[in-house]
């Protein structure tokens, strides 16, 4: 039906309100109601037949295929929006049989800018569903976790917006593109200083997503920004940090790249967590191993092989030593000390830890001494990464390992306490 066909209509409803005896100044007004009642009645049989039928016949079909990415387009409702242009069409195409009865209004050019505004914005909103579904389905493969795409689906969707902003400028004003895009040119200062974020964000996405920096699901730390925990979103602007405490830290993409960070995915693929703690032993508890002890020391499984391949080295090599009395001094020869014998003993209990995992580096080591006394390390890797898994397992080494050090009889290093300065008071006012 064309618009021709309308007005004719028209001609012939207002010869038969005028044959009714009904005033032209009033007929104006019957046509029009009468074509904005038929535009409402046809909007609301093209939004049944659209979405009742055609659209849920269309979503039947599409939930039937073997292919699961169709089913975003459902999801995301991309039909749903799109089909809303046909009634805006229609109204544009019936703005001028509306208003035909009043030409000196001049309305009709300006309602028709406004649908044809109304209509850019539709399929604006459409294509940003369309986007969201190239996202859905571009997380669907392996890689999009090293090189998400979010940040890069925001860009398009800023720029699209962008300029269907300039077209519906360019609509309603009635002026020439090119002009409003040569009039930007004197304010881009302006509009870089209020999008600098999000240039700098953009700019960052591409980096991180290069670099394979960081990605979602990957647990960071990141000091500055008091963030420790998993990284949910990266967006154009904010990257969000679930923190262990289950609160949310946002941090601006590009701190990511100017500010340094820590990323454990690294850890998280070894196979293994770190252990590295120590205790303090106290200086004055270190010593040479009497023969009691020794023969203690070959009572203890872990040592028992040690011990005595120990002793036939020491006896062999002593004997060599002519001329020295390996009796008159324990300076003289080589000799087992309690510290040595406990650092093997934690290495061979690090070798026997189901925990512990053996294929990483595994060691015992002293570090330098402090006014602390002696620290041994234990340096090593647990199987289980989880957190809380973990800490247990470094927890039950360490609580063996103080258990332990009193059967080399070595005392763990701890400064004193109001308590035992108490106690020594009463010693002295004793004496």
């Amino acid at each position: 039906m064309e618009v021709i066909e309308l007005n004719n209509i028209s001609k012939v409803l207002n010869n038969y309100l005028g044959s009714l005896g009904i005033a032209d100044e009033y007929t104006k007004f019957f046509l029009s109601a009468f074509w904005i009642l038929f535009t409402l009645v046809v909007i609301w049989l093209i939004n049944t037949l659209v979405k009742r039928f055609i659209l849920s016949f269309a979503e039947r079909v599409i939930r039937r295929t073997k292919s699961k990415y169709d089913d975003l387009l459902i999801k995301r409702h991309v039909l749903k929006r799109l089909v809303n242009i046909i009634p805006a069409m229609f109204i544009y195409y019936m703005l001028s049989v509306i208003f035909q009865p009043f030409p000196d209004l001049h309305i009709v050019a300006l309602l028709q800018k406004v649908v044809s505004s109304t209509i850019l914005l539709i399929i604006l909103w459409s294509l940003s569903a369309l986007l969201g579904v190239v996202n859905d389905i571009y997380n669907t493969f392996p890689y999009s976790k090293d090189r998400p795409i979010r940040g890069v689906i925001q860009i398009i969707e800023i720029a699209a917006s962008f300029i269907t902003g300039l077209v519906i400028v360019s609509i309603l004003f009635e002026i020439d593109i090119t002009k409003i895009v040569t009039g930007l040119g004197a304010t881009a200062a302006v509009l870089l200083l209020v999008f600098k974020d999000t240039i700098l964000g953009f700019v960052a996405g591409i980096q991180l997503s290069a670099n394979k920096m960081v990605s979602a699901g990957d647990w960071i730390t990141m000091p500055s920004y008091k963030a420790d925990g998993t990284v949910l979103d990266i967006t154009l602007n904010t990257v969000k940090v679930q923190n262990w405490d289950q609160t949310i830290t946002t941090i601006p993409t590009y701190k990511l790249v100017e500010d340094s960070f820590i990323n454990w995915k690294g850890m998280e693929h070894s196979g293994g967590r770190r252990i590295k703690r120590s205790i303090n032993i106290d200086v004055a508890s270190v010593k040479f191993c009497t023969a009691e002890m020794i023969e203690r020391f070959k009572k203890i499984r872990l040592l028992k092989n040690y011990i005595i391949q120990k002793e036939e080295e020491l006896l062999e090599y002593n004997a060599q030593k002519e001329g020295e009395s390996i009796s008159e001094s324990l300076a003289n020869g080589r000799r087992l000390t309690n510290i040595g014998v406990f650092r093997r003993y934690l290495q061979e209990y690090l070798a026997e830890h189901p925990m512990i995992n053996k294929d990483m580096i595994y060691m015992v080591r002293q570090l330098q001494p402090t006014e602390k006394g002696q620290p041994i390390e234990i340096y090593a890797f647990s199987k289980n990464q989880e957190w809380v898994s973990y800490e247990t397992i470094q927890a039950d080494i360490f609580d063996h390992v103080l258990a332990v050090v009193g059967e080399f009889e070595l005392r763990i290093y701890q400064l004193p306490s109001g308590a035992d300065l108490h106690n020594t008071g009463k010693s002295i006012a004793t004496l």
